[in-house]
């Protein structure tokens, strides 16, 4: 069992202990988080994107910057962004884009300041340990104080709440020299994951899920909205900037080999028929550059009504295409995401 100095002194305060128990031995490399900044920086998209049944033209990020200190003294600043994404982030019915947007930033301000604030001292596992559920309540007074038809989502939170979580690590790993995946060994992170996750995960520590060392290369995926023309003849309106306008020239371009093709789940002949058209296209651009080996992501965005739709869907692309069904990855977020096993 550990305890926290505030649990031990609030014990001793209430009586004599029966049993002594073991107290985490302070580390130096441990920090503390001295400032916190944030910033929203604002875009236009190019061209307008679709996914999830919804068209959006622009994005903000919320970028953070983080101070910390160790224990002997030594600081850092490590930096942290995120998109904002309300529109898969806190989906509304009722509520504007601009609504859940200002929501969203009203969390981010508040999670600012509760950041500042902790007085905690530990690894960032450690410090979002704490902090976590001060943003939880965060999002739920916000969601009160703003009489939000849907309180914000618990995964709207950790978007919000992301940023900063970053900046902390990555000022960890600045202030020790390391890559901030290289700070996760026992060295810095003593003990294992049941502290986080309980006691299912316990012996297993985070540092052997992770590469011991960085690959220096690794695949981008290449998005391609519900919108997106595939050759030429989608194109309606050039717009003449002298970058592709369309996927058959983005794969060249960019040297394609990884495609997330965005679909709806409102439409099963139109995904069957979109999966395949791009599959089409890719095929014929990856021949004209000689390359065999290439994949797909098929992503939902949850909209799918249920698993048998996805089924079915994935029986009519191999129907399609084998070779094309072969290359699907893996299918990301295909239903509801608050699933009763």
């Amino acid at each position: 069992m550990t305890l926290s100095r505030r649990q031990f002194l609030g014990a001793v305060a209430a009586g004599p202990l029966v049993t002594v128990l073991p107290l985490v031995v302070p580390k130096p490399t441990d920090i503390r988080i001295d400032e916190v900044r944030h910033r929203y920086d604002d875009f236009v998209y190019r061209t307008p994107y679709k996914f999830g049944g919804r068209v959006v033209d622009r994005v903000t990020l919320l970028n953070v910057r983080c101070r910390v200190t160790t224990r002997l003294g030594k600081s850092a600043w490590g930096f942290g962004s995120m998109t904002m994404g309300n529109m898969w982030a806190f989906p509304s019915k009722t509520m504007s884009y601009d609504t859940t947007l200002d929501a969203m930033k009203a969390l981010a301000e508040r999670i600012a300041a509760l950041t500042t604030e902790c007085r905690e001292v530990g690894h960032p596992l450690d410090l979002n340990r704490v902090l976590e559920p001060e943003y939880l309540k965060a999002a739920r007074d916000v969601s009160a104080a703003r009489k939000l038809d849907e309180p914000i989502p618990t995964l709207c939170t950790l978007v919000v709440a992301s940023p900063f979580d970053a900046a902390i690590h990555d000022a960890f790993g600045k202030v020790h020299g390391r890559n901030v995946y290289a700070t996760y060994g026992p060295d810095l992170l003593p003990g294992d994951l049941s502290a986080y996750l309980g006691p299912d995960f316990r012996g297993d520590r985070l540092d052997r899920a992770l590469r011991p060392k960085a690959q220096e290369r690794i695949p981008l995926f290449h998005s391609v909205g519900g919108l997106d023309a595939l050759e030429q003849t989608d194109v309606e309106r050039p717009l003449g900037d002298g970058l592709p306008e369309t996927l058959a020239d983005w794969i060249p371009w960019s040297g394609l080999v990884r495609i997330k093709i965005k679909l709806s789940g409102e439409d099963l002949a139109w995904h069957t028929t979109r999966v395949l058209a791009i599959d089409r296209v890719a095929t014929s651009a990856q021949a004209r550059r000689g390359v065999h080996d290439w994949s797909y992501c098929l992503d939902f965005n949850e909209r799918c009504p249920n698993v048998e739709y996805v089924l079915e869907c994935l029986r009519q692309i191999r129907a399609g295409s084998p070779a094309g069904f072969d290359r699907i990855l893996y299918v990301e977020q295909p239903t509801a995401r608050d699933l009763n096993a």
